[in-house]
């Protein structure tokens, strides 16, 4: 193709049908060379050319469409309604300020919101998917967005496509078209061309943008990138959606719309009251619309989406990389980790360290250099012992990892699966180079492994014939043995010999060795079974260390009422001694269940659904069994997180409310899948980010809480006045300024704090639980009638024993309201914390409202032109007395409830027996 022929249009392919053209007429007419790729010249021509290779993604939200978004809140409506009134009725200064609190709150609410959409952006980016290309003759990681057409991809088994491809190169090539087909089964792929007409379920030479390779591995050029790809046009026919908002905001909307109504009534019944009392029509109604705007929680969106960013970015601080919004708030309700154990429990940096040989049991030294193989406490040179290096040339050859920098006194990099480099660097140390061996003995064919068989094959070229190398799981390979390999040469393979070799691994593997069993084969053709008439070599015991941190965080999972349940497709001994080692089971509580006891439901009795929810550890499980054991606890009422890392983890990761995959050794199929990606692996990260999700919950029930009590305080006030025919003790002006000032700073301080340090020593609560049960509402209505009760009593001391005028009494019972919601965001912190030292005393956020709230207030009495338009005055020594004296009443009261009455205060316990349910 030349850049005279190409498509003008960006969203057109640059080559016509080329599933119906061989392989070398497609890299002709893109004018690329599988060997060497794109140089970077024709990258940047090309990229100009046809664009970023994305979908047309819902835009980012614009920042004049987050400001409008400000303004179309039914509080925003109330607000409006009382100007537009107040200037009717010719009152310019009321109708001026009310229209200054509009573009108030408005600012506050665009500058939060757009700073959490723009983070959420950010987190977004970091999640970005990669490729792997060829380019100017080295093999390189570049950003999927930034491929074009002409590149040569290197894919593999676990890879998501990221663009439409023409293969070039395959071996053993399946991947899952189901996204695009409605195909479960995986399709196999081949070089050859298909007729022009062919379906796209059978265009067997190409991969497509969206889909996932399941095995093998390949090269393909790319022939479609962005809107081009298959992909891509059906984008093009789906409309453009909003973006989907998480539960927890649903039900925010809901409490939210369900108080507007609530509000509608209460302020149409204070201003029934005071007309009926003979006040002033117009008053009364300013005051009821101020009523309604106070006791609507406007903010309650703004600062779900806040605190739900934020915790976001505190997660992807340790490692835990979030992938869905709803995920955040789900990991506070997670009662069941089921986790894998290599490279979650323990490091993942495999080492040989014993080749049990039916000649004798030969161990690896931790050094380097001199003799690192010894037996019997002598050293054995590998090159003098025909069975070990025999031994572990079947280790390196039936593998497809690779060693760089195989001469780094710190050791060698290693790409692939740990467990296979560790085979490499054992050969290493023996002296053989997989290279060099590869050279000797080029491959004819793999049979990759698979987990019915847990087994993997390659067949080589030898001395005129043909050498089978065979590893897997020692059960498996055992079986399919005829023979053993003896100092004598090759003997039969009875069952007692073989019984003796299993009861050898299980010996191994109560030791907490990952066990293989190494196999081989002589003569016969690439087209005979892999594994039938093989020889059997011996075991190899590969040590993988428990991670230091593990046994810390599940003690903190015991704390939190979590229970951690191993799943391992390794045998059940090493998972047992695993789990003993990193504490997740006593001796006396350390059953092991095969994977063969997961059943799907329907067939399992009541005691056996008992007895497998109480299992802590499954041994030899496969994909399909994990499917049963999230579908056992979910019926059980639990949330369950699943980890998982391979593309036979994708339906578990997908079925468990939160799937939970490896950033560093998972497939990118697997990270797809998932709803929070560890980018160290760790089984630390997932427990970090549970208490992060509950952290969330909790500051947003704080901020309902603190906001809701508020609202509630401003209108019992008003109310109970007007009921006992006095003086009104806050005006309509004054009341949208306590709305604006003293409810929504301190409220956003509590959505962000770091949460309370004992969260992580609780049970989990339910997934259906309220925001507000009806424990919290019985706290609201408490809190707002205590502060009720302080603002009336000081106001009726400031006029009947002081006999202030109205206007100084007004202002006393204004300080004491604005002052008392102040103090009472310290009432907030959880029943039986610290009374200095809690989670709402250690958020620098809620100094800084309090600092901001007084600062305004002051400002509000002290400076004038302020004080004439919310009708107020200095209100002196005295005055000051009576608002210190009453705005503290409140929260000393609660304090003293929380501090001396914690079992009685504690909203959260209340919360989760109310809500808690039977469980079957």
């Amino acid at each position: 193709m030349t850049e005279a022929t190409a498509p003008g249009a960006p969203d057109r392919p640059p080559i016509e049908h080329p599933w119906s053209q061989a392989a070398e007429d497609v890299l002709r007419a893109l004018e690329v060379r599988q060997g060497s790729g794109l140089d970077q010249r024709t990258v940047g021509t090309r990229r100009r050319r046809y664009g970023p290779n994305s979908l047309r993604a819902a835009k980012p939200r614009s920042a004049w469409r987050i400001l409008v978004d400000q303004l179309r809140s039914p509080m925003v409506a109330l607000l409006a309604a009382a100007a537009v009134f107040a200037f009717l009725l010719v009152d310019w200064i009321d109708g001026t300020a009310i229209a200054a609190v509009i573009a108030i709150n408005a600012a506050v609410g665009f500058f939060t919101e757009i700073k959490a959409a723009r983070s959420m952006e950010a987190l977004h980016r970091l999640g970005q998917v990669t490729a792997r290309v060829r380019r100017d003759g080295r093999a390189r990681e570049i950003p999927a967005a930034e491929l074009v057409p002409g590149d040569i991809m290197l894919v593999e088994g676990g890879d998501v496509v990221t663009a439409d491809l023409r293969i070039v190169a395959a071996s053993k090539l399946q991947s899952n078209e189901s996204m695009l087909t409605g195909e479960s089964a995986p399709v196999a792929k081949t070089l050859q061309p298909v007729a022009e007409d062919t379906q796209l379920a059978e265009r067997t030479n190409m991969l497509y943008k969206g889909t996932a390779v399941t095995r093998g591995s390949g090269e393909a050029v790319v022939v479609a990138t962005g809107l081009a790809t298959e992909l891509g046009r059906i984008t093009e026919l789906v409309a453009e959606t909003e973006d989907e908002a998480t539960p927890l905001e649903l039900r925010l909307e809901r409490l939210g719309q369900r108080l507007i109504w609530v509000t509608a009534v209460l302020a149409a019944a204070a201003g029934t009251v005071g007309i009926a009392a003979g006040r002033d029509m117009v008053e009364m109604l300013q005051t009821a619309i101020a009523l309604a705007v106070a006791t609507v929680p406007e903010g309650l969106p703004v600062v779900a989406t806040v605190a739900l960013a934020r915790g976001m970015w505190r997660m992807a601080r340790h490692n835990a990389l979030v992938n869905r919004l709803s995920a955040v708030e789900t990991l506070g309700a997670t009662g069941v980790i089921c986790t894998d154990k290599t490279g979650t429990l323990t490091e993942n940096r495999m080492a040989v360290i014993r080749v049990v040989l039916p000649t004798g049991d030969i161990r690896l030294t931790g050094e380097a250099a001199g003799a690192p193989f010894e037996a019997g406490g002598r050293p054995v040179d590998p090159r003098q012992h025909p069975g070990l290096r025999e031994a572990l040339e079947v280790g390196v050859l039936c593998n497809n990892a690779e060693l760089s920098g195989a001469d780094d006194p710190e050791g060698p990099d290693a790409v692939g699966d740990p467990m296979e480099a560790a085979l490499l660097v054992a050969g290493e140390r023996a002296g053989i180079s997989r290279q060099e061996l590869i050279d000797a003995l080029p491959e004819e064919r793999e049979e990759a492994f698979d987990t019915d068989t847990r087994m993997m094959a390659t067949f080589h070229r030898h001395d005129g014939g043909l050498r089978v190398a065979v590893k897997g799981a020692p059960e498996a390979v055992i079986a399919a043995c005829t023979r053993v390999r003896s100092g004598d040469g090759d003997v039969g393979f009875g069952d007692p010999d073989k019984q003796r070799w299993l009861d050898t691994n299980a010996a191994m593997g109560s030791e907490g060795l990952r066990v293989l069993a190494l196999a081989t084969r002589h003569g016969g053709s690439t087209d005979d079974a892999p594994y039938s008439d093989l020889v059997f070599l011996g075991l190899v015991g590969l040590d993988d260390p428990p991670r230091a941190d593990v046994r810390e965080a599940i003690a903190r999972c015991r704390s939190a009422r979590i229970r951690v349940v191993m799943v391992t497709g390794d045998q059940a001994l090493t998972a047992r001694h695993v789990a003993l080692a990193v504490g997740l089971v006593d001796d006396g509580d350390a059953e092991v269940l095969p994977g063969d006891a997961l059943k799907p439901i329907d067939q399992l009795s009541t005691e056996e659904r008992e007895r497998l929810r109480r299992a802590r550890i499954f041994a030899r499980v496969d994909p399909r069994q994990k499917l049963d054991l999230i579908a056992l606890h979910q019926l059980g009422g639990e949330v369950v997180a699943m980890t998982g890392d391979g593309v036979n983890d994708a339906p578990a990761l997908k079925k468990s409310d939160i799937g939970v995959a490896m950033g560093q050794r998972g497939t990118q199929v697997a990270r797809e899948a998932a709803d929070m990606v560890l980018k160290d692996d760790a089984f630390g990260t997932i427990v970090l980010a549970i208490e992060q999700g509950r952290i969330i919950f909790d500051n947003i029930r704080k901020f309902v809480l603190y906001l809701l009590s508020c609202n509630v305080s401003e209108v019992l006030v008003v109310t109970v006045a007007m009921l006992m025919n006095a003086p009104l003790p806050l005006l309509p002006l004054q009341i949208l300024f306590l709305n604006l000032v003293t409810d929504v700073f301190p409220a956003l301080a509590l959505g962000v704090g770091p949460g309370d340090p004992r969260v992580m020593e609780r049970a989990p609560r339910p997934a259906d639980e309220p925001i507000m049960t009806h424990a919290h509402w019985v706290a609201v209505a408490a809190y707002g009638a205590l502060i009720t009760a302080a603002v009336l009593g000081a106001f009726a001391i400031a006029l009947l024993h002081f006999e202030m005028p109205t206007r100084a009494a007004t202002t006393i019972s204004f300080l004491t309201l604005a002052f008392a919601q102040l103090w009472h965001v310290f009432n907030m912190r959880d029943a039986g914390s610290g009374f200095l030292w809690n989670d709402v005393v250690r958020n620098g956020h809620v100094w800084g409202a309090l600092l901001l709230c007084v600062s305004v207030l002051m400002a509000a009495v002290h400076v004038p032109v302020l004080a004439q338009v919310l009708d107020l005055e200095v209100p002196g020594a005295t005055g000051w007395g009576l608002v210190l004296a009453f705005s503290l009443l409140p929260w000393a009261v609660i304090q003293a409830y929380l501090q001396f009455w914690p079992a009685a205060a504690d909203l959260a316990t209340a919360a989760r027996r109310e809500a808690s349910a039977p469980r079957d």
